[in-house]
């Protein structure tokens, strides 16, 4: 492999080109990348300039002086540090100088201590973990949505894995002409706290709903790509110029989760990453030998890469039931098995592993414009960093064989809308402690007032058309409320709120049982006012039903198909 990636000649061995500061105790990976942020953008780089070994004052005095001038890139976590710091001043330097802006020809990423990012990137039919980047050869997409790399809350990042056929050695696989569509998918949610996150997979064959779609055109004006009802969830990214922005969109009205970045990879992804880390380990429980994704296996445990790694996450017929359902396990369990291989010390005490890993990545992905530069990435991996394999989950969005067409899947309601709520009030899937604080609400631990005392005026607040007329005579009719006022609409609120006075604690308890409501949507008043009146319920965006509870489980449905990454004992069946 080119120890520069693209466009530099020279037989460069890529472990020559980190070296050790004695400053931070770390190693430093010198490169000239590309930092270019506009879309679309396939810059070409330039050779990098020879560099000269230095001792260890020089390369202490460089820092204080040409470094900073030159404007090295650094770390969040290392800025400020002082790339000379005091000891600079030691050899000599006065004062210390501004710190200049970042130079686009002369970006430097370090490495401290090895550490791996938890970014995730699709391959033709899985996905992987993505190091820090340190090239700007990322090809970028406007979606027309331009989300900041780092945010306070939850993060979702949309992974997207293409069936194109581009490529050296991709010509073999299926329609030689496909433009690419959503071949795999799954929203990975990284929570508030940053402890946990869960990766969720949709079936391509999956029956759902395309909106309109505002799709950027070369000439820079905007084209919207009408919507489709009753369509195969592949069909939201290729089919009809869609760009990945459909496929967003698709998700967010799915879900109705909102989505801060995509990433989006194709079949050179898998080949590519995985010859990188040195092969992945899987499992299977029989012999495979499927002809049409060219995979023959002996039952048993194997180390994968390159072409055999494409047919393993490619097969179904072998496996299973034969279906893509099938194939979504063996691509969960491939994952995992990624990441623990990215983690492992084998991989972070490696430099040329690093950089080979990196510069496959970076060649593979495609991002929207919020995180499409090395600066961005870096920030948001910093942030998602934090985040244990033994508490990332993947999980399937439960469906059900559609009745009209048997070679495709229409949606578990009933099992994937309490799934969708975990996701969108950021629980997780694992027994991990929360480490965000939750509001203690005196009502959640109250002794409960007898139904017929609970008094309540409904309001509609964003909920679904008829929702404050259905829950009321639902409150009244089936759960012998005493009173339950039909209302109009209200403000539009994102979360069902049910207000109440000092005295009304009681009927607040047992309404808040009834419907299932968070303690979160429980609001006290400061004083006494509004005794004697009925409380107030005020039915949001996250209701979905009368009967169905309002806030989330706290685990997933029965019958859910999940597995944990750390799990090192899955096997395909």
């Amino acid at each position: 492999m080119d120890a520069q990636g693209r466009g530099h000649a020279g037989d460069v061995d890529p472990a020559d080109q980190w070296v050790f500061d004695p400053n931070t105790g770390s190693y430093e990976l010198r490169l000239n990348p590309v930092a270019d942020d506009s879309p679309k953008s396939y810059g070409t780089r330039r050779p990098a300039a020879p560099r000269q070994r230095r001792s260890r004052t020089e390369g202490r005095e460089d820092h204080g002086s040409r470094g900073e001038s030159r404007g090295e890139a650094r770390l969040p976590s290392q800025r400020g540090s002082g790339g000379s710091g005091g000891r600079g001043r030691g050899h000599g330097h006065g004062r210390r100088k501004a710190k200049p802006r970042l130079s686009g020809k002369q970006k430097a990423l370090r490495w401290g201590g090895g550490t791996v990012c938890v970014l995730l990137i699709a391959g033709c039919a899985t996905g992987y973990f993505l190091y820090q980047h340190f090239n700007g050869n990322i090809n970028k997409v406007d979606v027309g949505m331009n989300n900041s790399a780092v945010t306070d809350g939850p993060v979702n990042i949309l992974v997207i894995g293409t069936d194109a056929r581009e490529g050296k050695g991709n010509t073999g696989y299926g329609d030689n002409g496909s433009v690419g569509h959503a071949d795999t998918t799954f929203l990975f949610h990284v929570s508030e706290d940053r402890t946990n996150a869960t990766a969720l997979s949709i079936p391509r064959d999956m029956i759902t709903d395309i909106p309109n779609c505002p799709t950027k055109q070369e000439d820079g004006s905007t084209k919207t790509i009408r919507g489709e009802t009753n369509a195969r969830f592949n069909t939201s990214l290729g089919q009809n110029e869609r760009d990945p922005g459909c496929t967003w969109r698709t998700v967010e009205k799915l879900m109705g989760i909102k989505i801060n970045h995509f990433m989006m990879a194709d079949f050179n992804a898998v080949k590519e990453l995985s010859s990188a880390v040195g092969g992945v380990e899987v499992c299977t429980a029989k012999d495979i030998n499927d002809p049409k994704s060219h995979l023959k296996l002996k039952a048993g445990k194997h180390t994968i890469a390159g072409e055999k790694a494409l047919a393993f996450v490619r097969t179904r017929h072998s496996v299973g039931f034969g279906s893509d359902l099938s194939r979504i396990k063996l691509q969960q369990q491939f994952l995992s098995s990624m990441i623990r291989k990215m983690k492992s010390g084998d991989t972070l005490s490696n430099p040329s592993k690093l950089f080979k890993l990196g510069n496959a990545a970076t060649k593979a992905l495609t991002v929207d414009t919020g995180i499409g530069s090395v600066k961005k990435l870096t920030d948001m991996a910093q942030d998602l960093k934090r985040v244990n394999i033994e508490n990332i989950t993947f999980a399937t969005v439960p469906v059900l064989d559609n009745p009209n067409d048997p070679a495709t899947v229409v949606l578990d309601k009933r099992k994937a809308a309490p799934l969708f709520k975990m996701v969108r009030d950021d629980k997780s899937m694992t027994k991990v402690k929360q480490e965000q604080k939750k509001r203690k609400v005196a009502a959640s631990k109250a002794k409960k007032a007898p139904a017929s005392e609970v008094r309540v005026q409904v309001w509609n607040g964003g909920g679904l058309a008829g929702a404050a007329r259905e829950t009321a005579l639902w409150l009244q009719n089936d759960k012998g409320v005493g009173e339950a006022a039909i209302k109009g609409n209200a403000a539009q609120l994102p979360k069902t709120r049910l207000e109440y006075v000092p005295s009304q604690v009681g009927q607040a308890a047992r309404l808040a049982d009834i419907m299932g409501l968070p303690p979160s949507a429980l609001k006290k008043s400061a004083d006494g006012s509004g005794a004697g009146t009925a409380m107030t319920l005020t039915l949001g965006r996250d209701y979905t039903g009368a009967g169905e509870p309002v806030g989330a489980p706290d685990k997933a449905p029965e019958g859910v198909q999940k597995v944990n990454a750390d799990d090192k004992n899955v096997c395909a069946k």
